[in-house]
């Protein structure tokens, strides 16, 4: 077991990785008696609120993670540990970002739900970076030296101050997933209020899953005397990595009838609690997720079960539903934001079911950056063909696998406004 205790008796000698949540007000010394082999370190959720001068001695350290805690300033003697990959300060309570404090080797950083208003230029020098995190501070601007971190795929910048998308983002070439929502530049239109539900018409079941801006539980909804089986989504309330939960719900219902959408049924009201939440078909048990997110190593690329494999018409299924789904999106002018194989569920018939719009964001469609943000989405598709792709079993025909193959690879040129729109995609898919 680790603890404070084990740690300081010696007990945890050798650790690769270490986790300590024990309202530490201080960083304890005896993790330096790790260094020689502590690769990951996590102190979430303590009171922390400074790191030891010192703290380069972790040579070997890959990852670090200390959200939750009570930061102010983004501590510079990160830049010391030469093999730093990933670093979390989600939800303390950090203004400044020194310079300095920007290790230019990092792949990953995660500033969520801080108090920042400026990031230095500095940021630029990470030519490796290819997650940002940045949801739910006060930046205003971002610098345009973060132009060349070239290697950038996945940006979340939503729930701040920015009075503009930076034009820059056109010279990305692997962004692929992109959350704007609640900045001063994006408008959130006006959505047609579904029919209300009243909670007290609801008897809730069980627990269906949960993710980071919501609890989804299987239910029971009586009117009259029929009873139903429903799926209910209640919304946290709180700033996620995506954005806001009440710009995801107004995503959801923007988003129209699909047939790869699970269909909503309505909008809760009167909850004891007076949350959000909306109240849809329950899916049918034989959907199953197609893949895994992201781990830390993959960053970017979701995850798959070694025993998955794909037939051809799962293959075709899910492709066309997909692109045909995101050019619906983009034609109302909606960016999903999170177009993945871990938010889609699937059939052995390849009938497929997409969700979560809580990195949703809406653009204008007039506007000149229009064409770009919809061919950033492109590039996400083109990386779920990859992955589509890696899956396939032998049954499948050269003729569909080389077809697709070229498809994907017209979606991740490296140049965006290159790549088709997602009605091109659409019409290309209906031949194979």
């Amino acid at each position: 077991m680790q603890n404070l205790l084990a740690l300081k008796s010696g007990e945890l000698k050798g650790a690769v990785s270490l986790k300590l949540s024990e309202n530490l007000t201080e960083f304890p010394k005896e993790i330096f008696e790790l260094a020689d082999t502590l690769e990951v370190l996590d102190l979430s959720f303590n009171k922390l609120n400074a790191l030891p001068a010192d703290f380069g001695r972790l040579k070997k350290l890959r990852i670090f993670f200390c959200s939750e805690n009570l930061f102010t300033v983004l501590p510079e003697v990160l830049a010391d540990c030469p093999l730093l990959d990933i670093v979390g300060f989600k939800s303390n309570r950090i203004e400044i970002v020194p310079p300095r404090s920007v290790n230019p080797n990092l792949r990953w950083l995660i500033l969520t739900n801080n108090n920042i208003a400026e990031l230095p230029k500095e940021i630029g020098h990470c030519s490796r970076m290819q997650k940002l995190m940045l949801s739910g501070n006060r930046l205003s601007a971002l610098p345009e030296e973060l132009s060349n971190c070239r290697n950038l795929a996945l940006l979340r910048i939503s729930a701040n101050k920015l009075q503009e998308l930076p034009q820059w983002i056109a010279q990305l070439p692997k962004l692929s997933w992109i959350a704007f929502s609640g900045n001063n530049f994006s408008k959130t239109p006006v959505v047609e209020t579904l029919p209300l539900i009243n909670w007290h018409d609801l008897e809730i079941s069980h627990l269906l899953g949960e993710g980071a801006s919501g609890i989804i539980s299987k239910a029971n909804r009586t009117i009259g005397d029929e009873t139903r089986e429903v799926a209910v989504k209640i919304f946290k309330g709180n700033v996620t990595s995506d954005g806001l939960p009440e710009d995801e719900m107004t995503a959801y219902i923007a988003a129209g009838y699909h047939p790869g959408l699970v269909n909503l049924i309505g909008q809760i009201a009167l909850h004891p609690e007076d949350k959000k939440g909306l109240v849809m078909d329950l899916i049918p048990h034989y959907f199953y997720n197609l893949g895994l997110p992201p781990s830390l190593e993959s960053c970017t690329r979701d995850v798959f079960s070694p025993e998955r494999k794909l037939s051809e018409k799962q293959i075709t299924g899910i492709a066309k539903t997909i692109a045909s789904l995101a050019a619906q999106l983009h034609e109302a002018g909606m960016m999903h934001g999170d177009l993945y194989a871990h938010n889609t569920l699937i059939d052995d018939e390849g009938h497929t079911l997409f969700g979560d719009f809580g990195a949703a964001s809406f653009y204008d469609k007039t506007a000149e950056a229009a064409a770009v943000l919809e061919r950033i989405e492109v590039s996400a598709y083109g990386y779920l063909l990859d992955d589509l792709l890696s899956l396939k079993d032998e049954a499948v025909n050269d003729d569909v696998y080389k077809a697709i193959s070229e498809i994907r690879d017209i979606c991740l040129n490296p140049v965006p406004l290159e790549r088709p729109a997602f009605q091109e995609l659409v019409d290309q898919l209906v031949k194979i």
